[in-house]
């Protein structure tokens, strides 16, 4: 299992919305770089970066659920309901049940993450999370041993989130992740961004966040955690499969049928952006890749 990530922060170190936006400092340069490592954020992956601003990162968006265009999010989830919420944990598991999100968010302690978050249509944004570690989650529940994988659910509300209405993909969208990944202390439970309650398009109320993958991995809207000593089925995989494996690493060294992976544009910068090479694990190479150690990375995408 990877080395805890021990948050040794305090309100006052919060940075305020104003501050992220102006401050290209936050996350680069020396001091930069010190602040960033100490928000959990991989410094190669933020090196020189700033976060995107409250309206990039919460207009242009993917939630099939609400439809297939970018705005589409944006203009119809503010159909959905998300209070009261609840998240069923069960299979191997010792405390399986239906937990209510206020009762978990009062055992977690929300801490803030910067991290850089990629599309598979190669282009990214550096987003100023708030959340806990799904590891907590998932140890105030109980892991029985055996306990391979995680599968994850999103909801299923038709007459909320329209996009349900229509077959683009089988629904409930479902995800998961090794166990081993998931416990991993970068995989975080979002529930804000920028210090303010998540909105309904990027996942309200809470949604999984992997910043090594590709941001379908990143789960929406969550309401069923499953352990399991098997691969779960996930929902582009099952779709488009020769596409869209179980693992979607961020590797720039694997195209996309069609298209490549190994460049990408900053969301925010404008069409014409200068593309800019594509990292490996999306940057946070020298924190994961001891996951994947003696896997062929071509062959498990």
């Amino acid at each position: 299992m990877a080395k805890r990530w021990t948050n040794d922060l305090t309100h006052a170190d919060v940075t305020p919305h104003r501050a992220y936006l102006n401050r290209r400092q936050l996350i680069g340069g020396l001091a930069g770089a010190g602040l960033a490592s100490a928000l959990g954020t991989s410094t190669q992956a933020a090196s020189n970066l700033k976060p995107n601003d409250w309206e990039t990162i919460t207009s242009y968006n993917n939630f099939y659920e609400f439809g297939t265009g970018k705005d589409d999010p944006r203009k119809h989830a503010h159909r959905l309901t998300t209070d009261p919420w609840s998240i069923r944990i069960d299979g191997m598991v010792e405390k399986p049940g239906d937990y209510a999100l206020g009762d978990i968010l009062s055992k977690m302690t929300i801490e803030e993450r910067i991290y850089r978050f990629r599309c598979v249509e190669a282009w990214s944004m550096v987003v100023p999370w708030n959340g806990f570690e799904l590891a907590d989650l998932l140890q105030m529940a109980g892991v029985k041993e055996g306990a391979k994988y995680v599968a994850f659910e999103t909801l299923v509300r038709p007459e909320e989130m329209i996009g349900q209405q229509y077959p683009v993909l089988k629904w409930p969208y479902v995800e998961g992740l090794r166990l081993d990944e998931a416990m991993h202390p970068l995989t975080l439970m979002a529930t804000g961004i920028y210090g303010k309650p998540i909105p309904n398009q990027n996942g309200a109320p809470i949604r999984l966040v992997v910043p090594w993958k590709y941001g379908f991995k990143s789960i929406k809207s969550i309401v069923r955690i499953t352990l399991t000593d098997k691969e779960p089925p996930t929902s582009w995989n099952t779709a488009i499969g020769s596409e869209y494996g179980f693992y979607s690493n961020v590797n720039p060294t694997v195209d996309h049928p069609r298209w490549s992976q190994a460049t990408e544009r900053t969301i925010g910068g404008g069409l014409f952006a200068k593309r800019q090479p594509t990292l490996m694990f999306n940057g946070y190479e020298s924190d994961v890749a001891s996951l994947y150690e003696g896997m062929d990375l071509r062959r498990n995408y």
